[in-house]
């Protein structure tokens, strides 16, 4: 069976992020990923839609049920990278991932899907690019700071400097002209967890205001015209 997940949004200040990072430290971990001195770790996604734009209006229609697929990696590595199928359901995410390699990534952004083969999420991802003349979409750029908890699998994000690569394909081009869609002084909080977050979180998250939100940051990006 299937395993969704609550996944709540806000957009919130840098000092209101400061104030609930400093803490969240008290209890809850920082993410492998943060290699940086500051804990923040770098994630390019490249999101895939097809020529009517589809997975971008039914986000922008609010319908229930819709799935996207991306390709991301982090730090600027290329040996570890990743297909990711994400699903929403109402209010609940669900998401399957697989590693690819740079090869296999390569001909996907170059369109040679019929020199590819695979089994599982990638078999599925080949197919609907076929069925669904799925094509590449957008780059999303952004830097971000995550904390774990192993109780109900908490994950809470920062994310910041979140920019667009709209016009350019190229997941590996370190030099990528991009446009910032959220304002310098803004950070997306996301919380994710399984069936109910843990009272400890829930107190410290209610010390700072604010209101959730329906962001994508594939919607935003996707946006710039």
């Amino acid at each position: 069976m299937r395993k969704y997940r609550h996944e709540l949004k806000y957009i919130i200040g840098k000092e209101q992020a400061l104030i609930l990072q400093t803490r969240l430290n008290s209890i809850m971990e920082i993410d492998a990923n943060s290699v940086n001195q500051d804990y923040t770790y770098k994630i390019r996604s490249l999101y895939f839609d097809n020529d009517s734009s589809e997975a971008y209006y039914e986000k922008l229609n609010g319908v229930l049920y819709r799935e996207k697929y991306r390709i991301r990696y982090y730090n600027d590595d290329d040996s570890f990278i990743r297909l990711e199928r994400k699903l929403k359901h109402n209010n609940m995410t669900s998401k399957d991932q697989i590693l690819i390699t740079r090869q296999i990534c390569d001909k996907i952004i170059n369109g040679e899907v019929e020199t590819l083969a695979g089994t599982g999420l990638l078999e599925e991802f080949l197919n609907d690019i076929k069925r669904k003349h799925l094509k590449p979409s957008v780059i999303v750029d952004y830097t971000r700071i995550a904390y774990t908890y192993p109780i109900s699998e908490v994950r809470i994000t920062f994310d910041s400097k979140i920019k667009s690569g709209r016009y350019n394909y190229d997941l590996f081009d370190y030099e990528l002209p991009t446009i910032p869609v959220i304002e310098d002084k803004d950070v997306v909080l996301e919380v994710k967890f399984n069936e109910v977050l843990p009272e400890a979180i829930s107190i410290i998250l209610s010390t700072i205001p604010m209101a959730r939100q329906a962001i994508s940051k594939f919607a935003l990006c996707r946006s710039i015209k």
